[in-house]
């Protein structure tokens, strides 16, 4: 069977809402697959989950039928503070093992993690980033997990070019991308110039709609800026890519006062099903 690009929500959009409930309205909303948010302010935190609830997620995915492309699991490797700097190990490391674990047919989810730092430091930083990454990429192997980057807006690795040189720098099949395009795009890049670098290395996606440019600017909700998620995913197909293609709702909407999980969810795949079918390419889901 060949393989298409598939339609996933992220539970970033709810993550206090308890994980059964996360499960339920992403799949009543039609997507295919499913994000995870594992951390301390999340109803999910790998590093309090016993055993018996991660059978208990893995059995409840499988019973939705919803795929795990990933688990995000954010820690700051460059926190100052030894102390602190090894609890945000401890916790992205948590986060690898709770990807072992709930494993399904098609093997573990990437666990997606940022690299923090800010933009003017990127000299300074970037041989400290590079072994951080290294480093995880060494401990996930072990778990058969893949650590994926999100690079981020406002942050050390903000670029496409700086993001090619972190994953020829740490060299590992351990280490890749998770391609979440509106960073570059806040940056005033153009798909048509980061797609065809990036898709070769990403693992996952995530979008979002944006306006403005960085420093000033917003993301919003799918269909609600001008973003033309046909030409996107027209080029996503054409590089080669065929993984999960997840909607993630910024916590900018999330703090709106009429905000609705569920409204939003459904409003997303109706844009993202729709551009899918003006470009006439392939997306699965429901």
């Amino acid at each position: 069977m060949m393989m298409t690009m598939r339609l996933g929500y992220s539970a970033w959009a709810m993550p206090q809402l308890p994980v059964a409930e996360q499960i339920a309205l992403v799949r009543a909303a039609g997507y295919v697959g499913i994000e995870l948010v594992s951390g301390p302010t999340s109803s999910l935190d790998a590093q309090h989950t016993d055993a018996g609830e991660r059978r208990r997620i893995r059995a409840r995915l499988a019973d939705a039928e919803l795929a795990l492309p990933s688990i995000a699991g954010h820690g700051n490797l460059l926190e100052p503070d030894p102390e602190k700097r090894a609890a945000q190990l401890a916790r992205v490391q948590a986060a690898v093992d709770l990807a072992a674990d709930l494993a399904g047919p098609s093997g573990p989810p990437c666990v997606v993690t940022m690299a923090y730092g800010r933009p003017d430091r990127y000299e300074q930083l970037r041989e400290a980033v590079a072994g951080n990454f290294a480093g995880l990429a060494r401990y996930a192997g072990r778990r058969g997990v893949v650590v994926a980057l999100e690079p981020h807006v406002g942050q050390a690795f903000d670029l496409p070019e700086k993001v090619l040189w972190l994953l020829e720098r740490v060299g590992s099949p351990h280490f890749r991308l998770n391609l979440d395009n509106s960073h570059f795009e806040v940056m005033g890049c153009d798909l048509a110039d980061y797609v065809p670098l990036l898709a070769p290395f990403s693992v996952h996606t995530h979008v979002k709609d944006q306006r403005g440019r960085a420093p000033s600017y917003e993301f919003l909700v799918p269909g609600e800026g001008d973003f033309d998620y046909a030409r996107y995913l027209a080029t996503m197909d054409r590089a080669g890519y065929r993984g999960f293609i997840t909607v993630e709702i910024s916590k900018q909407v999330q703090t709106r006062p009429d905000y609705d999980p569920a409204e939003t969810a459904a409003r997303s795949f109706e844009t993202l099903t729709a551009a899918a079918a003006r470009a006439g390419v392939a997306l699965a889901h429901r």
